[in-house]
């Protein structure tokens, strides 16, 4: 029987020498301080021709994280690589033989890379909102502020979270081509598309990536949006609940599946 301890250092040892996921953490990080960067720059130089309303409920902390929306495709990415590789090259079959307690196996390994995910989210958070603000000047935030500091953390807990709900969903589906499949056209046409139809909007609030993603927003209705029925910590709390059944769902797959 593997301890605990072991297993652990084992899934730290193949992601660290795993160069693609090293890469998707990476980009995570400079496109979206890259791409908060030039959208607060942007907000900047046209404040001025913004509306009453969006210069009303204007949100220099969620200008900032504008990236974050490229920024969670590394981090699917990421989590779908760090499960879905074992299967695409049949190294899951070694795992099993070496920690047949597929729970520890599974979990330990999503302990080990959502901390790292989580690392990597908190720094891009930081590191994006005060770039962002820099470039902001007189319309810049302070850390200070009233719940900006909670937005700049739970920005973190936004990346890393992603990344957590992506390990779980290629736990259950064991690919990571159908993975990636499911979650970017979730994420990246499904849930816009839903936000901009009326009748679709209720549904789309509780989604992972929009319920999620008010925990990074110090004004409600921000720049015109339409306010949730639920606030940050509700939006996340939902996100948190989508994460956690993905989690069950690949828990019980690779419980009851053959490698």
């Amino acid at each position: 029987m593997a301890s605990v301890p072991a297993v652990l250092q084992s899934e730290w040892t193949k992601i660290r020498t795993v160069a693609s996921t090293i890469w998707t953490l990476l980009s995570a990080l400079l496109v979206t301080v890259a791409v908060g960067a030039a959208m607060s720059a942007v907000m900047r130089s046209v404040f001025d021709e913004l509306s009453t309303i969006e210069r009303a409920t204007f949100d220099p902390t969620l200008v900032s994280f504008f990236g974050m929306t490229l920024g969670q495709l590394a981090m699917v990415a990421f989590g779908v690589l760090v499960v879905g590789t074992e299967y695409s090259t049949g190294m899951i079959r070694t795992s099993l033989a070496a920690v047949p307690q597929r729970g520890t196996l599974l979990f330990s390994k999503i302990a080990v890379a959502g901390l790292l995910a989580l690392a990597v989210g908190l720094v891009t958070s930081f590191l994006s909102f005060f770039v962002g603000q820099a470039l902001l000047g007189d319309h810049r935030a302070s850390i200070t502020d009233d719940n900006v500091l909670r937005a700049v953390i739970g920005g973190g807990l936004y990346m890393g979270l992603i990344a957590v709900f992506s390990m779980g969903v290629a736990a259950m589906l064991r690919s990571s081509l159908l993975s990636l499949g499911i979650l970017v056209p979730l994420f990246f046409l499904v849930s816009p598309i839903l936000a901009a139809v009326p009748k679709a909007k209720e549904v789309a609030h509780y989604l992972p990536d929009r319920a999620g993603g008010k925990i990074m927003e110090v004004v409600p209705g921000a720049m015109g949006q339409e306010a949730a029925p639920y606030g940050p910590w509700g939006g996340l709390g939902i996100m948190a609940l989508w994460v956690a059944a993905a989690l069950v769902g690949g828990y019980l797959v690779l419980k009851r599946r053959d490698a």
